[in-house]
């Protein structure tokens, strides 16, 4: 019996290595080691939560299953606190890293567009400011032309002023001319008198 029953640890223990798959122990404080596949065998150590381990075979009546821990010894844990998943006590460190480039890249994101924020409200500032120097030259060029034409209007007005006075003038002094003539003509017999004629017939 005792035979048998080592010939068949034996078939256990011997497994070619393809069938060997990488295992971690579950998260538990620590699992105990033992040298068969139940925990009536004699404990042959301890493995700690998060070990990485290497399943070489299961027995699914006893729910056991062998593996080989990273020191190289070989034992029996209850399977299921064998898992395919990391435990968090090496994703834990993972996390973490992942956790601060995150925090990194949002910290690098949100500095970039603060900056770009920045620019833009300078870019939108230089331009309100552009806008307003230019509504105050065109306010100023506005008023000039305004100016301008009132100036330009006034001239026409005073050159219209200056038209009919001068036509007025003109049309004095032509009365005036006309009426002296008329007058002297008037007075001219009256001023030079006249021969009387001789007896003769001459002067």
């Amino acid at each position: 019996m005792k035979r048998l029953l080592c010939l068949l640890l034996a078939s256990l223990v011997v497994v070619p290595a393809a069938f060997a798959q990488d295992r971690y122990i579950a998260d538990k404080l620590f699992t105990y080691l033992h040298s068969g596949p139940s925990n009536k065998y004699r404990i042959v150590g301890s493995i700690d939560a998060g070990d990485k381990v290497t399943l070489i075979s299961t027995n699914k009546d006893s729910g056991y299953s062998q593996i080989r821990d990273q020191r190289g010894r070989t034992g029996w844990v209850e399977s299921r606190f064998v898992t395919s998943e990391e435990s968090m006590t090496l994703r834990l460190p993972k996390i973490e890293q992942e956790l601060a480039e995150t925090k990194e890249k949002l910290a690098n994101a949100q500095a970039t567009s603060d900056q770009e924020k920045a620019g833009l409200v300078e870019s939108l500032a230089t331009r309100n400011r552009q806008i307003s120097d230019m509504e105050q030259s065109y306010s100023d060029m506005s008023q000039q032309l305004s100016e301008a034409q009132e100036e330009v209007r006034s001239l026409r007005a005073k050159l219209d002023t200056q038209k009919d006075d001068l036509l007025l003038k003109y049309f004095m002094y032509g009365g005036g001319v006309a009426g002296f003539g008329l007058l002297f003509g008037l007075l001219l017999p009256h001023i030079i008198p006249r021969r009387r004629r001789s007896p003769s017939g001459w002067a």
